[in-house]
């Protein structure tokens, strides 16, 4: 099993370094090679209109995503270009993700694909609002549990690990190790940006396995009236090394009711596609913690005029040439709720393993227990069994869009609150978002069943 799949790591890497080295000389006929060779080594992994969808954007010479992909051949180094196919495209989507399906039906228990972990809760910056500024340099994970996190994960079939914080580029060094170590695993960072400096993006691009999301509010005001002034300068600054050196980085916005029209705003993403960033995530905001403002939670208006815009945004015709995704309203793509392991979980720099980035209520660490008991702990367990926690996939989260859920297993489970800036009882939390979740309804059945008829 472990020859065949290193040989066909082997001939695939072999087929991406021919494509890459003959792009420029007939781009569709080489693109359309890539496609053959995927079709023939993932398979039934995707639906054949999957494959034929994209030998069809490859033709389409003049439209949208054929640009953005030239812009990206042009644009980012061939080394990270084949290293991201290999790890994120061959091991994770692909080797990884069937042997985590194989797994959660041996174990009877969520495996997830993608594993996000706090490396710190330090950061160098203090952001208003944000519990870091408070709580400090007082966690960490080692070196040495981030490796055994890794290493277990893989054993698992999880190929694919996101860093967050804090600001997980304190770290910096350990991360670069780790990916130096683990050659054949994707990672991912978000990050605030002011740590990247000349010698971190020439060591990025030396291993090539590893990618960024900026976090920014809006423009430099805003963005510098919670961040402190100058840091905007400073992502732009970073932004422009990253596009020199050739690496894959895009943006991370939490959307708020304050700055929805300027970051979804024409101006704000030509501004972050000009700088080279090849995607964007946003993020709805959450009234996570005791001191969480519920003033910020998008309107109903708001939010359906996020689904609306970020679907427009990543059309095929129109829109702009760049990757936009929406972690809350692009849930009827995954199903619903992706958290509690079943599609990824979180691990906060106490170790405590959490069904989700935002739900701060664990029952297992990983410093006690292995990886695989963790994701049988009874709230992992819980949800696995809830999911989806609601049949329109446009209300997917048991705490924002179904209150009750989370505070039924999180009482039933015994587990307890993680949050470093002050213990919130589950009750607390799910009280700020019932108003929030009926306002919501019917606008998301609306939009469900209007989805539901054009599918």
């Amino acid at each position: 099993m472990e020859l065949t799949h290193a040989a066909t790591r082997k001939a695939l890497g072999i087929a991406i370094d021919g494509v890459i080295k003959y792009i420029n000389e007939d781009r569709e006929k080489n693109l359309l090679k890539i496609v053959d060779i995927s079709e023939r080594f993932l398979g039934d992994t995707f639906k054949r209109k999957t494959y034929e969808g994209a030998r069809g954007l490859i033709k389409d010479k003049d439209g949208k995503w054929m640009r953005y992909l030239n812009r990206a051949l042009d644009e980012v180094d061939p080394h990270v270009l084949k290293t991201t196919a290999l790890n994120l495209g061959f091991e994770a989507a692909f080797s990884g993700y069937k042997k985590t399906l194989e797994l959660k039906k041996k174990y009877q228990c969520n495996i997830p694909w993608i594993i996000l972990m706090d490396p710190t809760s330090a950061c160098n910056l203090k952001c208003t609002g944000c519990w870091a500024a408070e709580y400090g340099h007082q966690m960490s994970l080692t070196y040495e549990e981030m490796d055994q996190i890794i290493t277990q994960g893989k054993a698992l079939g999880i190929y694919f690990y996101m860093y967050t914080g804090g600001e997980p580029m304190v770290r910096k060094k350990d991360l670069l190790r780790l990916c130096e170590k683990h050659k054949d695993c994707a990672f991912h960072a978000f990050t605030n940006g002011t740590l990247i400096d000349e010698d971190v993006c020439r060591e990025m691009a030396r291993v090539g396995n590893i990618s960024l999301s900026i976090s920014l509010e809006g423009f430099e005001e805003v963005n510098d009236g919670r961040r402190g002034k100058g840091v905007y300068r400073k992502v732009m600054q970073a932004m422009d090394l990253m596009k020199r050196y050739g690496l894959i980085f895009g943006t991370s916005i939490c959307y708020t009711s304050k700055n929805i029209d300027t970051v979804a705003s024409d101006e704000f993403l030509d501004m972050i596609i000009g700088k080279g960033c090849r995607f964007t995530w946003y993020f709805h905001y959450m009234p996570v913690g005791n001191e969480a403002s519920v003033d910020l939670l998008p309107s109903r208006e708001q939010r359906e005029y996020m689904y609306r815009r970020v679907r427009e945004i990543r059309g095929r015709e129109g829109g702009k040439p760049i990757f936009a995704m929406d972690f809350q309203n692009d849930g009827e793509f995954v199903g619903g709720c992706i958290a509690g392991g079943k599609y990824y979980c979180h691990i906060n720099p106490n170790g405590d393993v959490e069904p989700c980035v935002f739900i701060h209520y664990s029952g297992a660490n990983i410093k006690e227990e292995s990886l695989l008991e963790c994701m049988r702990q009874p709230l992992f367990m819980a949800y696995r069994d809830g999911q989806p926690f609601n049949e329109n996939h446009l209300r997917p989260c048991p705490m924002l869009e179904n209150p009750e859920y989370l505070q039924k297993m999180v009482n039933r489970t015994g587990a307890i609150s993680t949050d470093m800036q002050s213990q919130e009882n589950v009750e607390h939390l799910c009280k700020k978002c019932v108003h929030y979740a009926e306002d919501w309804k019917p606008t998301a059945e609306k939009l469900w069943q209007g989805g539901k008829k054009q599918a």
